[in-house]
Order: structure tokens, then C-alpha cells, then sequence
């Protein structure tokens, strides 16, 4: 656990030194969110009908602009030969570099949802529901997001290779994530959708990391 705390540590230091790419993502999210109220005027019952789905697809392509970046510096300088070479699994050193992403990329969008979604006329129920199916979401995306990136490291055209092999397994947690919050507004429930999120962020903690890890060693061969 050291060793994953220290690679954690680690890109979370590299990620401060270059705040230009971390502040992209959360930009992209704000403008993209914002850009919907202003276009389609002051209705709220439509704001608050489409306020799920554009929240989360706007969540979903900050997430990728990222993952690019996720392994191909390391991959660049030889960093991701030492750690493959390191005592430590690799398997668990790349689930620290995969914490570093989601507390730099995702844990920025979790903490202003709750602001954008005031733009949309969403009462304080639809707000909490929304920011707990972002805390199980969005490490969702970056897991499956990593399995891509480590899969495309190396290829020219990696960032649309990318979007092609990791858009159509974020199509779950895009329907769960807004159907959660759907189905509060509608007066169901949220328990469901969210729990069907946390099984699938329990799956991907077990596998993404293998799976990642699998095509990073295929990568460096």
C-alpha cells in the first residue's frame, strides 16, 4: 500500500505542475453544462427533464479528455518500465494511477455538479441523488477509461481508438447514472439505479486493473 500511495502521491504532484490539462476537463464539463439553460431559455420543466442526461454526457467526454495523458507520458519517459520492474504487483500500482486520474478529473466534477445543477431548477433531493451517482460513476469511467488508454498506448490515432473502445462500455453507467436521478424526479426511487452503479464499480475495481495491466505488459513487449 505504500507503494500505491507513493505512485498516487506521485501524479498527483505532476498533475499540479501542469494545471492547464487538469483544468480543461472541469472547464469543458462547466461550459458544456452551461451552454444548455442558455440555449433552450427559461423552461424549467424541460431544464429539469434533460438536466440528468446532459450532466452525465458532459461528465462522460470531460472524463476522456484525459485518458490520453493517462499512461503516455510515463510510457514516454520509461517511467512505466520501472514500475513494471518494481517489487510492488503492477497490478496495484497502476490502481494508484488510476486514483490519481479519478481525484484529478473525476472528484473535480462530482464537487460542481451540485452548482450546475441549479442552472436546471433541481431541488436539493435531485442534487444528492445526482452527486452519489457521480461518486459511483465517475471512478466507473476511469476505470474503464484506463483499459482503453492502456490498450491504445503506443498507436497513432490512440485518442479516437480511445473514444471507439470506451464510449459503448460507458453506455451502463450513463443510463444508470441518469436514470437515477430520473427516477427520483419522477417519485420511483433511486436505490435501484444506484445500486446497479455500485455493482458495477465493484466489477471494475476486481477486473480493470487486470485487465489494464495485461495490455500495459503486452504494450512494453
Amino acid at each position: 500500500m505504500n507503494a500505491v500511495l507513493a505512485v498516487i502521491r506521485r501524479d498527483l504532484l505532476l498533475a499540479m505542475r501542469r494545471k492547464s490539462e487538469v483544468f480543461t476537463a472541469l472547464f469543458f464539463f462547466v461550459i458544456v453544462t452551461s451552454l444548455f439553460p442558455l440555449g433552450l431559455g427559461p423552461e424549467p420543466a424541460l431544464l429539469k427533464k434533460i438536466a440528468p442526461g446532459v450532466i452525465w454526457v458532459a461528465a462522460l467526454l470531460a472524463t476522456m479528455l484525459g485518458l490520453s495523458r493517462l499512461f503516455a507520458p510515463d510510457h514516454a519517459d520509461g517511467t512505466l518500465e520501472q514500475l513494471a520492474l518494481s517489487p510492488a504487483p503492477l497490478g496495484l500500482l497502476i490502481t494508484g494511477k488510476i486514483a490519481a486520474h479519478w481525484i484529478t478529473t473525476g472528484l473535480p466534477l462530482v464537487l460542481m455538479a451540485p452548482v450546475l445543477g441549479l442552472q436546471y431548477d433541481l431541488d436539493a433531493g435531485a442534487l444528492g441523488v445526482m452527486v452519489a451517482a457521480l461518486l459511483l460513476g465517475t471512478p466507473l469511467l476511469s476505470l474503464i477509461g484506463a483499459i482503453g488508454a492502456a490498450l491504445t498506448l503506443g498507436v497513432r490515432g490512440g485518442g479516437v481508438l480511445i473514444s471507439l473502445l470506451v464510449l459503448p462500455l460507458y453506455v451502463p453507467a450513463l443510463i444508470f447514472g441518469a436514470g437515477a436521478v430520473e427516477a427520483h424526479l419522477s417519485g420511483l426511487g433511486a436505490a435501484g439505479h444506484l445500486s446497479l452503479l455500485a455493482a458495477l464499480l465493484a466489477l471494475a475495481v476486481f477486473f480493470a486493473p487486470w485487465a489494464t495491466t495485461a495490455a500495459l505488459r503486452i504494450a512494453l513487449e
